[in-house]
């Protein structure tokens, strides 16, 4: 029995992992943990590993009678591990996936993260029509931020945002971060990335986390204790549902 257990604990488990992978491929839920450039290559080498898989079933070794017996404490510790290993890897499966939160976001800085080189310079946004500007998603608006405080670069500029809210830690009762999270490779590497709205008493009609679709133009920060110089002021902030695709690539 104990050489059963040995051969196919590492199979069981594989087999876990790979159906909780193509499970998630097929709800479009890996868009959660990976970019999905990476997907196809994702699932292409969940299938070898199910052929693998299947492969090991059918092919059975011989063993050697007098293999030695582990210890009784090595017996244990083994079962115990292929407990845990199992539990988190049905736990993949049986679980919904979740998207990365404020929490996350406010362990890192949002004002200085580096968003990466697909996002808008000044130079090339200066002259584009309102309609350009109404197409640029939070991580544009936060790169133009951060290369440029004139308030006169913004001025007329038409803001049409999706992104969760994310509490400003200097005015958590007046100013706020219409957030999202930049992905390069994977969840990992995730990147929070946001633009501060004023909006006095936000949280007497939202909630932190809530995912909003804003509308608006740039306008000095009238918050006297939060550090952003230029906030969003809005003509319409609308709850809305997280998106297919809650993350920026």
């Amino acid at each position: 029995m104990w050489r059963n257990v040995q051969r196919w604990r590492g199979v069981v488990l594989i087999a876990i992992a790979v159906i909780a992978t193509v499970w998630m491929a097929v709800g479009n839920q890996l868009v959660l943990y990976i970019h999905p450039r990476y997907i196809v290559f994702t699932v292409i080498m969940a299938a070898i590993a199910i052929a693998l898989v299947v492969a090991s079933m059918l092919v059975r070794p011989d063993h050697d009678d007098d293999d030695e017996i582990p210890s009784a404490r090595s017996r244990v510790l083994s079962v115990l591990a292929l407990v845990v290993a199992g539990g988190v890897a049905i736990a993949m499966v049986a679980l919904p996936p979740a998207t990365l939160t404020s929490a996350t976001a406010g362990q890192r800085d949002i004002t200085s993260t580096t968003v990466g080189a697909q996002t808008q310079s000044v130079s090339d946004a200066e002259g584009a029509s309102d309609a350009v500007f109404a197409s640029f998603t939070v991580a544009d608006w936060s790169s133009l931020l951060r290369q440029t405080t004139d308030l006169s670069f913004y001025a007329a500029k038409p803001v049409d945002v999706v992104g969760f809210i994310t509490p400003d830690p200097d005015d958590p009762q007046n100013v706020f971060y219409v957030s999202r999270f930049v992905v390069t490779c994977c969840a990992v590497d995730a990147q929070p990335t946001g633009i501060p709205v004023y909006m006095p008493n936000w949280p007497d009609s939202l909630a932190t986390d809530d995912w909003v679709h804003v509308t608006g133009e740039f306008a000095a920060n009238s918050s006297r204790l939060s550090k952003q110089g230029i906030a969003l002021t809005p003509t319409a902030v609308d709850e809305v549902d997280q998106p297919s695709e809650p993350y920026l690539y």
